[in-house]
């Protein structure tokens, strides 16, 4: 089979304004960036234009939310329909902040993954336990469970990227040892191979998220089953970059 293709993602939250994205984005531009790893940056709703019209073409970007139907009487929601009429391909979908803080479900997050894909976007979607179950020995449990609600609303595995994310690891400066995320990387990919397909399971990418910075990213991406990241806070500075070149 194919190898697959490193993959990062930059997740910009609620944050920057035109001045200081419009400078992280003439950076990015300018950076030496490996031509073998695929590159989406998730900008703020109300910058999706903004960031499209301003990173070179080489680079994707991704909404970091959008809802499960095309248009209508949802005020503050965003459509796949409107992410692409911007130019963007990609969208975040079941982010861990989206899940704790915003109480979405397993199962709206399966109905957006669809709806997605069936508006021909790109779907990075996101799975993780929580630090109690970490704890209670219930990760395989968790990450299944989320995976299964993604899984039963995809029918083409080209466009979706899984990522990773212990929610534990998010922003607190904690990260997974690299042993720990191949770990779960490892047995997600068995648990697509029993589920899915064994084809699905070689080709789809599985990335990791939580708190990876230019330090950390060297060693994780020579983990056999980590096929990429999914950067928060070290994507808003130049050392996204060699995040970027962790395997150059």
């Amino acid at each position: 089979s194919a190898p697959r293709k490193f993959f990062v993602g930059g997740n910009w939250k609620m944050n920057g304004d035109k001045k200081s994205l419009g400078e992280l984005i003439q950076t990015l531009n300018a950076g030496k960036v490996d031509p073998n790893v695929e590159v989406v940056c998730g900008a703020p709703s109300i910058y999706l234009d903004f960031a499209r019209s301003k990173l070179d073409p080489k680079f994707g970007v991704a909404a970091q939310n959008c809802y499960k139907v095309p248009k209508g009487a949802f005020t503050g929601e965003i459509s796949p329909a409107m992410i692409k009429d911007c130019g963007v391909n990609w969208v975040i979908l079941g982010h861990s902040e989206r899940r704790h803080v915003f109480g979405e479900s397993d199962e709206l997050i399966g109905q957006k993954t669809a709806h997605a894909l069936e508006s021909g976007l790109g779907v990075i979607a996101c799975i993780g336990e929580k630090l109690d179950e970490r704890e209670g020995g219930i990760t395989e449990k968790v990450v299944f469970s989320q995976t299964k609600f993604i899984a039963d609303n995809v029918k083409d595995w080209s466009k979706v990227v899984l990522a990773y994310e212990p929610v534990w690891a998010i922003g607190t400066g904690k990260t997974a040892s690299p042993q720990q995320a191949q770990e779960v990387h490892e047995k997600l990919r068995e648990w697509l191979k029993s589920n899915v397909s064994e084809a699905v399971a070689n080709s789809v990418r599985i990335i990791y998220g939580g708190s990876v910075t230019g330090g950390t990213c060297k060693e994780l991406a020579s983990q056999k089953d980590v096929d990429g990241f999914l950067v928060g806070g070290a994507s808003l500075k130049p050392e996204f970059i060699e995040i970027i070149n962790a395997k150059a």
